[in-house]
């Protein structure tokens, strides 16, 4: 056995099976009604982890904190979840107030680590948003605090608890396809989902870590859970095609934009009372734009990326990224000794279909069969409800392996990072040089 292998079941050791028991005993610690306290209350925050967290899990948590750096938005994220307690700009005070069992991190992606963190300083189990991080340096800090400090954390991977997942995992695991080869996994952002991305925060590096952290974290976890592998070497390219600085006309933002009658992704948010409340009613607070406009010269992400990884199982992977397709969802391929698996699964398809996604199992010198998969109710393909179960029931099995610790969020953010890292420095590179375990 390798040191490497040594390193992570050590780690896991002290994580994937730290957070086993926290599912025999209700997801957070014991049978008590837990303490929760969340931190950033913009849209994911009040939806995903708010509203039908407080509704739906009334009998086994409650809110006893909210926390944002917009004073104004965490008032109305309050009123939004429809929950009675205090509202903080001042994360020390809130914790320090309402002795939280829990805090859940929702900030904008490059605030998890100091959260996640301080969190775990001020003797509190974390729940976070993917990705855990947004680089090598701030997921190193987090690795550090769980080791030091001894209390768990949960990444909210939701990609792995959709029934295409678990039917993906369900053939790799069968062993049918013998080793995997090869991967072609291509993830297709329709005008509506990518063009979002380059409106917010996520627009800038500084933030999101691009769209190979915020939004490929899901596909690299999916693909390390499905496969039970880990991220060796990463080489990749990016560019910035339709976005950004490529337009020839471009504004402030929707609202007061001269090129509505012209430009085909203009949005108005008027009509959407949430973002109303939470956003363009909070804006005199620091200025933040919700409907900015997507072609603002200083975006510095990309929007078409391809990605080569490698796999401590042996197996490389194909990737690529674009955010402006005519349509949503993604192909996903597993290539293997004994025959190939092929996946075709859209959220808002252009066509009609009978199933929410195909799985075609072909074997080598063998059969070929068609297995049709239809998605339960819930957000992302109905995985949400089977991810916040998972967490907030007591007793609730996880025969799959699903609850992510610490390590799967590192692994995940890191292959995107050494995507970032290649095309910055036109080189491929390692996992291990990234952080250390």
């Amino acid at each position: 056995m390798s040191g490497d292998e040594l390193s992570r079941r050590e780690f896991l050791d002290r994580t994937v099976i730290a957070g086993a028991g926290l599912a025999a005993t209700g997801g957070l610690g014991s049978v008590a009604k837990k303490r929760l306290v969340m931190v950033g209350t913009g849209g994911r925050g009040t939806s995903m982890w708010g509203t039908d967290v407080a509704k739906t899990y009334s009998d086994y948590v409650e809110f006893v904190g909210l926390c944002d750096s917009n004073r104004k938005r965490v008032e109305v994220a309050k009123q939004i979840i429809g929950v009675n307690c205090p509202t903080y700009t001042d994360f020390d005070r809130m914790i320090r107030e309402t002795r939280p069992d829990t805090v859940i991190v929702t900030t904008r992606d490059s605030a998890h680590d100091e959260y996640i963190v301080r969190a775990l300083e001020l003797g509190c189990d974390v729940i976070t948003e993917k990705p855990m991080t947004t680089d090598e340096v701030k997921c190193q800090k987090v690795i550090d605090a769980e080791k030091k400090y001894g209390r768990p954390i949960i990444v909210g991977f939701n990609a792995r608890y959709s029934a295409i997942a678990e039917k993906t995992r369900e053939y790799l695991a069968s062993g049918v396809l013998g080793p995997i080869t090869s991967v072609d996994f291509h993830w297709y952002l329709d005008t509506q989902h990518g063009a979002d991305y380059f409106r917010r925060w996520h627009a800038y590096r500084r933030n999101s870590g691009s769209l190979w952290v915020h939004k490929a974290t899901h596909h690299f976890d999916l693909i390390n859970w499905a496969m039970d592998a880990e991220p060796v070497e990463v080489n990749a390219f990016g560019d910035l095609r339709r976005y950004g600085k490529s337009n020839k006309f471009r504004g402030v933002n929707c609202r007061t934009c001269p090129h509505k009658a012209d430009c085909k992704f203009h949005w108005d948010i008027t009509k959407n009372p949430t973002a109303m409340k939470l956003y363009v009613g909070c804006e005199s607070e620091d200025g933040y734009l919700r409907d900015a406009c997507l072609f603002r010269e200083d975006i510095d992400i990309w929007d078409t990326m391809t990605a080569n990884v490698r796999y401590n199982n042996g197996a490389i992977m194909s990737y690529s990224l674009n955010a402006f397709m005519p349509y949503e969802g993604y192909s996903m391929s597993f290539n293997g000794i004994n025959g190939r698996l092929d996946i075709r699964a859209y959220d808002r398809q252009p066509w009609p279909v009978t199933s929410n996604a195909e799985f075609r199992l072909s074997l080598n010198f063998g059969r070929s069969e068609l297995v049709e998969v239809r998605v339960s109710e819930g957000g992302h393909m109905g995985a949400d409800p089977k991810l916040k179960d998972m967490i907030f029931k007591p007793g609730v099995p996880d025969p799959l392996r699903q609850r992510a610790g610490s390590r799967a969020g590192a692994m995940s953010l890191l292959t995107g990072v050494a995507a970032v890292r290649s095309i910055e420095r036109g080189t491929p590179i390692r996992i291990a040089d990234l952080v250390k375990f």
